[in-house]
């Protein structure tokens, strides 16, 4: 299971994205949205998220 971005906590602000060593959070329809076929459900894009938004 991977990692989940919450739409309505998420602030576009990258950091999960930069976090991620496999790129598996992607910028869509300025949101970003977790791949769940790249992510290897590592946590770090949750450690770097500023406003919780992301639940594993």
């Amino acid at each position: 299971m991977s990692y989940i971005i919450d739409q309505d906590k998420c602030i576009t602000c990258g950091a999960c994205a930069g976090a991620c060593p496999v790129d598996a959070v992607e910028n869509t329809e300025s949101k970003y949205a977790i791949n769940a076929d790249v992510c290897i459900d590592c946590g770090s894009c949750a450690g770097e998220c500023p406003c919780e938004a992301i639940s594993g």
